[in-house]
């Protein structure tokens, strides 16, 4: 009898750890049951950047990294025709990123509407709207810079500048990112036709801002005013904007895919240029 006894305390001792047993395998099934579906979101998800980061990696790119004229090398003929004077350089800076910012900003709204077959005509036509905005207002306003402009402040519609981050970035981006990307690609603009426009005025004219210097007024030199003058400055603005990016560490692209100029480059689809 005790050895009966015996045998089925041991019986029922293993049946109970077994039903314990399966009772955690279930419970530890139905645990990952349900944290199975919050898994792949909490992996997928991604760390949401600061408002400044997100700034400052913007002002960092349009000023240094992607500078538009020093580093893309868009929007060449206004730049030399108009840094004469750091006046005007200034006053064609703020046209374009006032026509940039808001090009891009309703671009990026209609982005889901335009149709692919006809985005390049609606972009022109966006972008044209805005600028004879800015010539009007610049007529009623600055007259004496409607006349330092003269054909280059329409011309903005044809700058390659705005309609290549309305195609590679607005056409892709939120409306606010694509607002920061207009302001910071403007200030770009606006930072590189100063300084060429200050080198030139200040050597070419012997002044600043149209206030005569003591020392330079006397004897200008007059080769910065011209032409010639203005693809040497220009030359070596472009050295000093690649001696910055690459201390910044500016990543080598391969081929044309993310660069922002792809879109009205002659090297896109030949395999692209070797930075």
């Amino acid at each position: 009898m005790a050895k009966k006894t015996i045998s089925k305390g041991r019986d029922s001792h293993v049946e109970s750890a077994a039903v314990i047993e399966e009772a955690q395998a279930s419970g530890q099934v139905q645990e990952t049951a349900e944290e199975g579906p919050a898994a792949p979101e909490n992996a997928g998800a991604k760390p949401k950047q600061p408002v400044a980061g997100v700034l400052g990696n913007a002002m960092k790119r349009g000023i240094i990294l992607e500078n538009p004229v020093l580093r893309l090398v868009l929007g060449t003929c206004p730049t030399l025709a108009t840094t004469t004077a750091a006046s005007n350089a200034i006053g064609m800076g703020i046209a374009a990123t006032l026509v940039l910012i808001c090009s891009n900003t309703v671009i990026s709204l209609l982005r889901n509407i335009i149709p692919d077959k006809v985005r390049i005509p609606a972009y022109i036509t966006i972008i044209a709207s805005f600028v004879s905005i800015v010539q009007m207002l610049v007529k009623a306003f600055a007259p004496a810079l409607d006349e330092s402009l003269g054909i280059y402040l329409p011309l903005i519609v044809v700058n390659c500048i705005i309609l290549g981050r309305a195609e590679m970035y607005a056409s892709k981006h939120a409306p606010a990112l694509s607002a920061l990307d207009g302001l910071a690609m403007g200030i770009g603009f606006t930072t590189a036709l100063l300084c060429m426009g200050t080198i030139r005025e200040v050597l070419g004219a012997g002044s600043l801002f149209g206030a005569k210097l003591p020392i330079l007024s006397s004897q200008p030199i007059l080769f910065f005013s011209l032409a010639p003058g203005g693809f040497f400055v220009f030359g070596m603005l472009i050295a000093a904007a690649n001696k910055l990016s690459k201390k910044n560490h500016l990543p080598v692209r391969n081929g044309c895919g993310d660069c922002p100029a792809a879109a009205t480059c002659s090297m896109s689809g030949k395999g692209g240029c070797k930075q």
